[in-house]
């Protein structure tokens, strides 16, 4: 049910390292087109591009190559120049909105998509209150904090909440907390372990075809792994 109306946006930015030297030999027969040159008998035979003597100052007059460039973000639209195309942004509104808005998107583009996820937490706590931790938690609804935080923070104790849950996957060095938890919307395969000092398993378990677990994470551990449980939520004082 859940995977009908979660989604998720990723946007990728990548790093870009352009780098390029250029040599030449003492008599001119170093320099190509670029396509590389077979080697054979005439080229074993000519004379070795000389090497500068160590601690020798590079020649001046020869032209310095490219420097490696790195792309960054792209600018944010300023605070102050944040505004719709009618009306105004309300003082909240314009607090979610500051950088966030790359040059050249529209504003309200961005504020939609921040108030889609409170619509998203809302249809989500009348279905299910634990469903809809348990969507933070995995990152199925993405962006939750700021937007509880700005737009909508009658969700906070959800946030709140989901701050101290685990989703599938291996927790470990110094993000295992003991405490109390019990899984949401597990499938069958359902598995979890908790392990300590030398990797000593300390519990273990599945959900027994489905069928919602609690479980105890004690002290001495050191690593939770959990496979097929989706997300695992505090209980009582652990959130």
């Amino acid at each position: 049910m859940r995977n009908t109306f979660l989604a998720g946006a990723a946007v990728v930015l990548a790093t870009v390292a352009l780098a390029a030297c250029g040599s030449s030999s003492g008599d001119g027969g170093g320099s190509g087109d670029g396509g590389g040159r077979a080697a054979g008998p005439a080229a074993s035979s000519s004379a070795a591009p000389s090497v500068p003597a160590a601690g020798a100052e590079a020649d001046p007059t020869e032209p310095a190559g490219p420097e490696v460039t790195r792309s960054s973000e792209p600018p944010k639209i300023p605070t102050d120049r944040l505004t719709p195309a009618t009306g105004t942004f309300t003082k909240k509104q314009k607090e979610y909105l500051t950088d966030r808005v790359p040059v050249g998107m529209d504003p309200a583009a961005v504020l939609q998509t921040g108030q889609e996820t409170c619509d998203r937490l809302d249809y989500l706590v009348k279905v299910d209150r634990d469903t809809a931790v348990g969507a933070v938690v995995t990152g199925e609804i993405s962006g939750a904090e700021p937007a509880v935080a700005h737009l909508c923070p009658r969700h906070k104790d959800l946030v709140e909440r989901a701050s101290h849950g685990y989703a599938d996957g291996a927790h470990r060095d110094g993000k295992v907390r003991p405490g109390r938890y019990r899984d949401v919307s597990p499938t069958p395969d359902c598995t979890w372990e908790v392990t300590g000092p030398g990797g000593k398993v300390l519990a273990s378990g599945s959900s027994h075809g489905g069928k919602r677990t609690t479980i105890t994470i004690p002290e001495a551990a050191l690593a939770f792994t959990s496979t097929g449980c989706w997300a695992w939520l505090p209980e009582g004082d652990n959130g």
